[in-house]
């Protein structure tokens, strides 16, 4: 897949596995075109105030096979966050209701189980007729919709391209590394 990522970026015009362009007039605007709640409380946050970062976006839910992934998850965005890498997590109850706790039942487990420090959102519906818009563009640009908790979607600095990574990909994977790497230098 790395391959895939250098060819496309490379290459104009190409689209490769995973990468797709956002077509419009101003592409980064209209994909981070969003405003959400942050979990803590507090303003909301326009996506497009993130725009010049390197973004990954997670669904998340702390009653998951998968939620030690949140350690990871937090690992990656102390590792990068200097380089301009921003976690978003997005709890979702959309996959076996395994996020069922109120906001501030969600933020303490993050904080005292995973240490997160990492921006996290209000509940978020990921999948289905009441998908949250953003989840939906993300889905019709990358092809792939989250089957689980804890899919990822990687965002480069200009929201020109969108990687998706399948739930099963720690945040320590190769390739998703090589991924952020990728869209940090560029």
């Amino acid at each position: 897949m790395l391959e895939t990522v250098k060819r496309w970026i490379g290459i104009s015009g190409q689209v490769g596995e995973g990468a797709v362009a956002v077509a419009s007039g101003d592409p980064g605007r209209e994909l981070l075109d969003h405003s959400f709640a942050p979990l803590a409380g507090g303003s909301d946050v326009h996506l497009a105030e993130l725009a010049g970062n390197v973004i990954l976006v997670v669904n998340t839910a702390s009653q998951c096979g998968l939620t030690p992934q949140y350690e990871g998850l937090e690992k990656l965005y102390e590792r990068y966050r200097e380089k301009g890498l921003i976690v978003l997590g997005f709890p979702s109850n959309d996959f076996g209701a395994q996020e069922p706790g109120s906001h501030d039942e969600i933020a303490q487990f993050c904080r005292l189980n995973f240490g997160v420090t990492f921006l996290m959102f209000g509940k978020t519906t990921v999948k289905g007729d009441g998908a949250h818009p953003f989840f939906v563009r993300l889905a019709e640009i990358t092809g792939a919709a989250p089957k689980w908790n804890f899919h990822k979607y990687l965002i480069s600095r200009d929201a020109t391209r969108v990687l998706a990574f399948g739930s099963m990909t720690r945040p320590d994977d190769p390739e998703l590394l090589a991924a952020i790497d990728t869209f940090i230098s560029n």
